[in-house]
């Protein structure tokens, strides 16, 4: 299975694709995993990605498509993988898919995840996380079970300053600017199928499982 995840901030498909590369043993692929790796590994596209990073930059379309790229030859795909939140813009899904040509590769599916605005806006205000080993929670849908402290390490649990309710708001706005269009792009090419993210984690996980191994996407 090849497949991209589409959705807004906060939809769940960062958790979905996490569960569903356990299960089928696909290479989760998101492009802020790939600019932490290359970066870390001192790579050429590592290299170049930081020197933007650096700067508080946003790094070019070109460095992205670059680190995929590499990803997509290695051979940590050749069962499959899960393209998580990306592409992010119709001309980084006319470049990916450039890319996919040059390998002879078709995408089984893109999932287009579903929620409400102020389902997305509850659960991204309410997420705390660690700063020291990165652990996630939840104010009410997973919460500390020392309060605001972090269960692993003990360290007092911090809010992200792009979850604050008026940066939600913004990315929410910039999502529905920039990425909501490639709902159309690959609906007019019979990718696209729907997933509700409302609901229990293991309930989506099951009708996403419903939908990609449906015949038209075997």
């Amino acid at each position: 299975m090849r497949l991209v995840f589409l959705g807004a901030p906060g939809v769940g498909k960062g958790t979905q694709a996490e569960k569903l590369s356990s299960k089928f043993g696909l290479k989760k692929i998101s492009t802020g995993d790939l600019l932490r790796e290359a970066v870390r590994n001192g790579t050429p596209l590592g290299l170049e990605a930081k020197s933007f990073m650096d700067q508080g930059r946003l790094v070019p379309d070109s460095v992205v498509i670059g680190l995929v790229r590499e990803k997509l030859s290695d051979t940590s795909c050749s069962n499959g993988f899960v393209l998580d939140g990306f592409p992010r813009t119709v001309p980084q899904a006319e470049e990916l898919g450039r890319v996919l040509d040059e390998r002879s590769i078709d995408l089984s599916a893109v999932i287009n995840f579903e929620a409400d605005r102020d389902e997305i806006v509850n659960r991204l205000s309410g997420r705390r996380s660690c700063p020291k080993c990165q652990a996630t929670y939840h104010t009410e849908f997973a919460p500390s079970k020392t309060g605001n402290s972090c269960e692993r390490c003990s360290e007092l649990l911090v809010q992200r300053s792009d979850d604050t309710k008026e940066a939600i708001e913004t990315r929410l706005k910039v999502y529905q600017e920039q990425t909501a269009p490639l709902i159309a792009y690959y609906q007019n090419r019979n990718l696209l199928s729907q997933v509700a993210s409302m609901g229990p984690i293991d309930s989506v996980f099951d009708s996403l499982v419903k939908v990609i191994t449906a015949d038209k996407h075997a």
